[in-house]
């Protein structure tokens, strides 16, 4: 190989021993001649500074050209880069693309000395339309060059570039004057024609979110890639939403023209929707700017604009407002009453729509309590036709036999509260009105319908309605008076006085007052560095005057009988080499729930986050009854639970979450239930958490109900209180001598992880086996020629399974049904409620997650499941069973729209079973009450049946999927076919019933 290279030349170089290879170069004295400065930017004109920028300038011709630039926004030459035009948008592009990459951060540490204002010329240029456009689209090429290649994103160019540009986009955006500066420019072009489509472009930008998904996609790459990003406020959208209100407001006070409040209304009314409208009941002395802001709101937007503020007085400031505030005048309804009043305003659009809302069919605040009832009532205090208006819809609504039967119960509590409000303001402001309202046909059928119904809270408010009007008309001796047990409650005569509530509209001091409290303080946390632990000096052995002589025993054999004992298992504290670096300083588990509390937010401690994840279930559940500590902190409790995170992927995270909040909801049933059908609704959470909180609302119900038990409920109780064995035995009665009943806690078994599915599972095997049994009978012959048939053998074995085959029922004490009521108005209506209420409501986001199938699924199957929990004996069964079947049927004209899923159709069948198997003992009423539910259930059930496919093969083989898809249709056949039999065999026997002709029959 050597002879295929031959040199052509050498060359030889002598060397000076005095010559150094290195040498440190000198700095020019003060007499030598000064450097010759840059050549800057001579041109005049944009095509020169787009050729300048692209012959890769230096620091110098750079700097002249942006300042060329600069001097055309200031009007010292005709072109202006931040208006739209081709010239402008190329050179752009070359400022985006390849100066900000090169010279960003140049022109940053060059800012900090002489030449200050280096960046700010830079941002100049850019803060247009065009330039953010481009800059995001710069961003976005970024983030896909970034995708196609993450392995090797820390050591290429992508990731400074990315940090580069988030780094100018912040600094493009800072300021409460960027929105007004870009509008300007838009509005000073010639034409309508070229304002119409820039404009609508800068209000997609601006409320998108395409700004807040960017940068913070951006910034997590820059993070993975351990670049800082500085201060990329952008990617919060609390700071975000933050800047968006203060630009907003800044362009409205400034700007007088009908365009720009049009453009500042569109904005605000697309921003509204990401939740954050505080920011413009801020200031009183813009009270005149925001009420003409509102004039401008496009008229389908002004609903949800209502909604919006209406929910955020209820959140923010009437939270801490109770039920039972009476008649007392409270200065923060007042204030709140203001700033509604601010909003509403002379428009008789917006006073039709709070009109609307207070007596719409899903308004008035579903689930809330009647505080924000009060503030919306209030705005109309001194207004007597509306006044008299909203109680005439509300009297006309509350009669309606179809609302009555089919209106969800917290619905026909909060409309019941309006009505009874507005009529103490009508009362006041026109009396006549009143009594001449009372004489009418309207107000007779109303409490008629209401008296004659057959839910017993229907009854109850017909009652409470007509005890409070007449009392304000008639005397003492002609007022009406029902003489029953249910009108001498507190509950009664807190609806009885609503009628006496007087709010009148105040300042918005209470609310600023209120927000100001609200805030919370921001504490620095002191970064105290980590103290090494000092190493012990090594103890000495006592000298002393023995020997000790170790002998070594090194025959082997000798014992051959003898196991030695097993190493030790090694301890993971001890593992490391350097005893200094062990941790001895751990946490102790919490014993008080506050010291639970603050483990869950010390987020970045490991051991404290596993500690209260294995502590909560038995601690909550331990201090459940003995003081205040769980009443008041279950909602913050409940708040960390739901939120919480597995960041360090502990075991069985899951299952120790999910009975942390269970032992919340059994703790406090009534409150913690209506909490977590609320947040179910309302809180911003994954699919995943509020598939939990279902899950969490399903088990807690079937322990209240002493279904089910948690293996944590025998460890939550003090020692204390129980005796020791040996001293107890003596002490206690065995259960067969007194007449009480025993308690089915001792036989129960602790719920597994899937525990839902499983009760689902059971209750469905449950209804078909009598079913199949009778089948199996008639199938195999007459009863007579058998020695025992199916149904007789189903029904030993359900006796031996329960141990009650040849044991007397015990005589017991009748005892209240207390379980039942917290079931059904504290799980089942506030579900049933929120459900109707987001399902009509404007906010499609919420739809779209609820008409998930695996989550409609498990929302259907968590009703079922409280259904039964609640039993047969629940007095409020009657308006159980009327929203669920409604509910049922309405998801049925749904199911198309939800990816025909199986698991839907399940999950209405197992509902239809609930239903029927609740209402077994009384189906005569169900068909007298629901003959219209029970006709449309067989036909959509028949429907099913013969549309499903079924099979006999449930286990998938040879990597074939259809295997279990057969076995869930198999499933769901054998379901439709048992709720398909029940129904039928209900027809048939109370056909008479369901045709109406009821002469003859019995």
């Amino acid at each position: 190989m050597e002879e295929l290279l031959t040199p052509v030349s050498q060359t030889y170089r002598k060397s000076s021993q005095n010559e150094d290879l290195l040498s440190i170069s000198k700095a020019p004295g003060p007499t030598g001649p000064a450097p010759e400065p840059e050549v800057g930017f001579r041109g005049a004109s944009p095509e020169a500074a787009l050729q300048a920028l692209k012959s890769q300038p230096s620091y110098g011709t750079l700097l002249s050209t942006l300042k060329y630039l600069q001097h055309g926004l200031q009007g010292k030459h005709p072109f202006n880069i931040q208006k739209p035009s081709p010239q402008s948008a190329q050179i752009v592009h070359v400022l985006v693309t390849e100066i900000v990459p090169n010279y960003w951060t140049v022109m940053v540490d060059a800012s900090t000395g002489q030449s200050k204002g280096d960046v700010d010329v830079l941002i100049s240029c850019l803060q247009s339309l065009t330039g953010i456009n481009s800059l995001l689209a710069y961003i976005r090429a970024l983030l896909k060059e970034a995708r196609s290649d993450s392995k090797a994103l820390k050591n290429s160019q992508v990731a400074f570039n990315l940090s580069f540009s988030l780094q100018l986009l912040s600094k493009l955006l800072r300021g409460n004057n960027v929105i007004k500066h870009i509008w300007n420019n838009i509005y000073s072009l010639d034409t309508r024609t070229q304002i119409r489509p820039l404009r609508q472009e800068l209000v997609s930008l601006l409320t998108s979110g395409k700004i807040i998904s960017l940068s913070a996609e951006a910034e997590d790459l820059c993070r993975q890639a351990d670049q800082s990003s500085g201060d990329a406020w952008i990617s919060n959208a609390n700071l975000y939403m933050d800047w968006l209100g203060y630009n907003i407001v800044q362009c409205a006070r400034s700007e007088t023209s009908q365009e720009s409040l049009k453009l500042c209304a569109d904005v605000s009314a697309r921003a509204m929707r990401f939740g954050n409208p505080e920011l413009l009941l801020r200031d009183a002395e813009g009270r005149t700017t925001f009420e003409l802001l509102l004039s401008f709101f496009p008229p389908l937007e002004q609903r949800k604009v209502l909604n919006l503020i209406l929910k955020l007085l209820l959140d923010k400031y009437l939270k801490t407002a109770g039920d039972n505030i009476g008649t007392k005048a409270s200065p923060i309804i007042g204030a709140a009453s203001g700033a509604l009043g601010a909003v509403i305003g002379n428009g008789e659009a917006w006073k039709t729509h709070l009109v609307s809302w207070l007596t719409g069919a899903y308004g008035a605040g579903i689930g809330e309590n009647c505080s924000i009832r009060r503030v919306a009532v209030a705005v109309f205090a001194e207004d007597r036709d509306t006044m008299a208006s909203i109680l005439e819809k509300s009297l006309s609504q509350f009669g309606d036999r179809l609302y009555i039967k089919h209106a969800s119960l917290l619905q026909q509590d909060a409309h019941a509260q309006v009505l009874l409000l507005s009529a103490g303001y009508v009362h006041r402001l026109a009396p006549i009105k009143l009594t001449l309202l009372l004489r009418s046909s309207t107000y007779l059928n109303a409490i008629s319908n209401r008296i004659s119904a057959s839910q017993t809270r229907a009854r109850f408010l017909g009652m409470v309605v007509g005890e409070a009007l007449s009392r304000l008309v008639h005397g003492k001796e002609t007022k009406l008076e029902f003489k029953m047990d249910e009108m001498d409650t507190e509950e009664a005569r807190w609806y009885k006085s609503l009628v006496q509530v007087s709010d009148k509209i105040g300042p918005l001091d209470p609310l600023r007052e209120l927000a100001t409290s609200l805030k919370p303080a921001h504490v620095v946390k002191s970064t105290k560095p980590a103290v090494t632990p000092a190493r012990r000096p090594t103890k000495q052995p006592p000298q002393s005057g023995f020997i000790i002589e170790e002998i070594e025993d090194n025959e082997e054999g000798e014992e051959p009988d003898l196991v030695p004992y097993a190493k030790p298992d090694s301890d993971a504290e001890d593992s490391d080499d350097d005893p200094t670096l062990i941790n001895r300083d751990k946490p102790k588990a919490p014993v008080y729930i506050r010291d639970l509390i603050s483990y869950f937010r010390d987020t970045e401690n490991y051991d404290r986050q596993k500690l209260a994840l294995t502590t909560a279930p038995t601690l909550i559940r331990r201090k459940a009854n003995y003081g205040t500590e769980v009443s008041s902190h279950a909602e913050e409790l409940a708040t960390l639970l739901v939120g919480l995170q597995d960041k360090y992927e502990l075991d069985n995270f899951d299952n120790l979450r999910l009975q942390g909040m269970v032992a919340v909801v059994v703790a406090q049933p009534k409150i913690m239930g209506q909490w977590f059908a609320k947040t179910f609704f309302d809180g911003d959470y994954s699919l995943s958490q509020r598939a939990s909180v279902l899950i969490t609302l399903g088990l807690g119900g079937r322990e209240i109900a002493g279904f089910e038990m948690s293996e944590y409920s025998s460890t939550a109780q003090f020692p204390s209180k129980t005796l020791p064995a040996k001293v107890e035995k003596h002490f206690l009665v065995s259960p067969s001598s007194s007449n009480r009943l025993e308690s089915s806690a001792s036989k129960l078994k602790p719920l597994p992880p899937n525990a839902l599915d499983t009760l689902t599972q059971s209750l469905s095997q449950a209804f078909l086996a009598p079913l199949a049994a009778e089948a199996a009978d008639a199938v195999t012959g007459p009863d007579a020629l058998k020695l025992s048939s199916f149904t007789s053998r189903l029904d030993s074995q359900s006796l031996s399974g329960t141990g009650k085959q040849n044991k007397a029922k015990p005589r017991t004490r009748a005892i209240p049904n207390t379980t039942a009521s917290v079931i059904a108005s504290s799980f089942f209506f506030p579900l049933t409620s929120r459900f109707q209420a987001a399902v009509h409501s404007s906010a499609t986001r919420n739809i779209g997650i609820l008409f998930q199938p695996d989550l409609l699924a498990l929302y259907i199957k968590t009703l079922a499941l409280l259904l039964h929990a609640a039993g047969p004996s629940t007095l409020a069964l009657p308006q159980m069973t009327a929203e669920f079947w409604d509910l049922l049927l309405g998801l049925r004209a749904r199911h198309s729209a939800v990816a025909g899923e199986l698991a839907v159709t399940r999950a209405l069948l197992l509902g239809l079973v609930a239903l029927l198997d609740v209402n077994e003992g009384d189906m005569r009423s169900l068909c007298e009450r629901h003959g219209r539910e029970v006709v449309d259930s067989m036909e959509w059930v028949s429907a099913v049946f013969g549309n499903t496919r079924g099979g006999d093969v449930a286990v998938t083989s040879g990597g074939n999927d259809e295997g279990p898809r057969e076995g869930e249709e198999n499933e769901v056949k054998m379901l439709a076919a048992g709720v398909l039999i029940r129904l039928r065999e209900a027809v048939d026997k109370y056909q008479a019933v369901l045709m109406g002709d009821l002469i003859g029959f019995t």
